[in-house]
């Protein structure tokens, strides 16, 4: 279990930057153009998460993968923005309570997909 959990410091700390690059997107397209929070969610995700992607390739799990992996981590965790965003609409959250809620889901559900599936220490 102790080795699930190597590199989480690192992966929070990339996460802060993607959660900034996430939130200013967010925001623009939610409070600026007035886009649903799912929308606003989804598309925020898929822009933060390639970045936070990239840089974690390189620095937290110092390993490459495939492009089908890639596509299975956007694909997990775009799902999970869409239904913390579709929450957010239907409960009609304050979006920035969805944005809280959906990085808080998203830095330990994506840490445990991105270590035990995408860059998984068996594949080095």
């Amino acid at each position: 279990m102790k080795s699930t959990w190597k590199g989480f410091v690192a992966y929070a700390f990339i996460g802060v930057a993607n959660t900034l690059i996430h939130w200013q997107i967010f925001y623009v397209l939610h409070s600026g153009i007035g886009l649903s929070q799912r929308v606003s969610n989804f598309t925020a995700f898929c822009f933060a998460a390639s970045f936070s992607f990239y840089v974690n390739a390189l620095y937290t799990f110092e390993n490459q993968t495939s492009v089908g992996r890639y596509l299975l981590f956007i694909s997990f965790m775009g799902l999970l923005s869409l239904i913390v965003g579709a929450a957010g609409d239907y409960f009609e959250l304050h979006g920035l309570l969805t944005l809280v809620i959906f990085s808080g889901v998203s830095l330990v559900c994506g840490f445990l997909f991105s270590r035990l599936v995408v860059f998984r220490e068996g594949d080095r």
